[in-house]
């Protein structure tokens, strides 16, 4: 990666920074994402910290998630673990930049019998130049105990806006 100074921030971290602090604002921006994108709102996220670098979110347990064991089902968790890595994105990559998932490697640890908390987490913190690069994000999915029940590395290509 070559170095470059940061430049604007993308939309999304810009609507994160301005609705975050306020009253409902998190809420607004969540439910605002699942209009954007709506196959994430079959799980109902919530966007909790979104930073470069960092985000993390969490599910409820509904029975929309449900397996049929009644415990939170395994693609459901991969779309919870691409959220959290599409925030980590969002709030990283510059406005000069694009990002697009190329491939996601996902190990289920335990049955997740609660709702869930992703935590997407990227250091050193990447700097974006002409080149196109293949970032790994890795992605931890933890139950209400605290027990990480799926980790996963979702790699995404950054290029330069055409």
């Amino acid at each position: 990666m070559h170095t470059i100074e940061r430049s604007a921030p993308s939309t999304t971290f810009a609507l994160w920074q301005r609705l975050a602090a306020r009253p409902l604002g998190k809420l607004l921006f969540s439910v605002a994402s699942w209009v954007r994108v709506p196959y994430f709102g079959t799980i109902l996220p919530t966007v909790v910290r979104m930073r470069p670098g960092e985000a993390e979110v969490r599910a409820p347990k509904w029975w929309g998630v449900h397996n049929h064991l009644g415990t939170f089902h395994a693609i459901a968790m991969c779309n919870l673990a691409e959220y959290a890595m599409g925030m980590l994105a969002e709030a990283t990559v510059p406005a000069t930049h694009r990002w697009i998932p190329r491939h996601m490697n996902v190990d289920y640890l335990a049955k997740a019998k609660t709702g869930l908390r992703a935590v997407a987490a990227v250091t050193p913190l990447p700097v974006f130049g002409p080149d196109a690069v293949d970032l790994p994000v890795p992605v931890l999915i933890y139950d209400s105990t605290g027990r990480v029940v799926v980790q996963a590395i979702i790699t995404i290509k950054v290029s330069p806006r055409d």
